[in-house]
């Protein structure tokens, strides 16, 4: 399992992975999900991956040997033909591997996370699916994930808002949307790899990974345990009453027993 993000604003991407790789209990590992693709000043592209480390490296290598020869991802015109490219990747590595995966009963499973810029348009993120379509990020739903995504999800829903949310924010929205996957499932787990890319910058600036010692890590993860609770205890109180409780308001599921009820049981015994 895995939990990796993307987050869009009007001020540029935050991309933001985990690094913990495991097959089984006892086959827990660090692996890297986050890679670059950069051409200083042209385009800036970064891809998240999560589901089978050897199926997610396959088309790694096939997209890193076509990058340093000038071709794919080096001269994609847009962000969607970048897109397409990684697509026609994992259907090559899909005509090699399916087969024999899914004799033996594996599923192949495969998801991207493709953020940047390529000159002459503005930033965007895309999903692209096992089978190589893609999904657009957009205004109205400013953020994708891949992975083990459910615990990450409620905070990024609540809070980040494509007009609103500075790149700052959507950064430490980011953050302790891993921190509560963390907290929740032991598959995702440290070294967290972060990039945040301002708009129009074309090259990265801005990348940080944080180790679970990591002192940012520390204080951002009992910071916000600390302002959760505290915003629990001054949230209005509920009310609850006996006067309330009616026979009327009584749900099919409840069951009482009256005392002149329980009297006439006690003398029958």
């Amino acid at each position: 399992m895995t939990y990796c993000l993307g987050i869009i604003t009007h001020e540029g991407l935050v991309m933001a992975s985990d690094s913990r790789s495991n097959a089984g209990y006892d086959q827990v590992n660090i692996c890297r999900k986050m890679y670059t693709f950069v051409v200083p000043g042209e385009r800036v592209l970064i891809a998240l991956t999560s589901g089978s480390l050897s199926l997610t490296q396959s088309v790694i290598t096939l997209l890193k040997r076509d990058f340093e020869q000038g071709l794919g991802l080096a001269k994609a015109p847009s962000l969607y033909d970048a897109c397409r490219v990684i697509g026609q990747q994992i259907n090559k590595v899909s005509e090699i591997d399916r087969p024999a995966l899914e004799r033996d009963e594996f599923k192949f499973n495969v998801h991207f996370l493709l953020g940047g810029q390529i000159r002459g348009e503005s930033p965007g993120l895309y999903l692209i699916y096992p089978q190589g379509n893609p999904l657009s990020a957009s205004q109205d739903s400013p953020f994708l994930q891949i992975g083990e995504c459910k615990y990450g999800r409620p905070i990024l829903d609540r809070g980040v808002r494509y007009q609103q949310t500075t790149l700052e924010d959507a950064a430490k929205y980011a953050l302790i949307s891993i921190d509560s996957t963390m907290r929740s499932n032991v598959t995702v787990g440290p070294p967290i790899d972060m990039v945040l890319y301002p708009a129009d910058e074309f090259r990265i600036t801005r990348r940080r990974r944080l180790t679970s010692k990591d002192p940012d890590l520390i204080d951002v993860h009992a910071s916000w345990e600390q302002a959760l609770r505290k915003a629990v205890q001054e949230l209005p109180f509920i009310r609850f009453g006996e006067d309330e409780y009616s026979q009327e308001g009584m749900m099919t599921t409840d069951f009482v027993l009256q005392p002149d009820a329980a009297k006439k049981a006690e003398k029958r015994t």
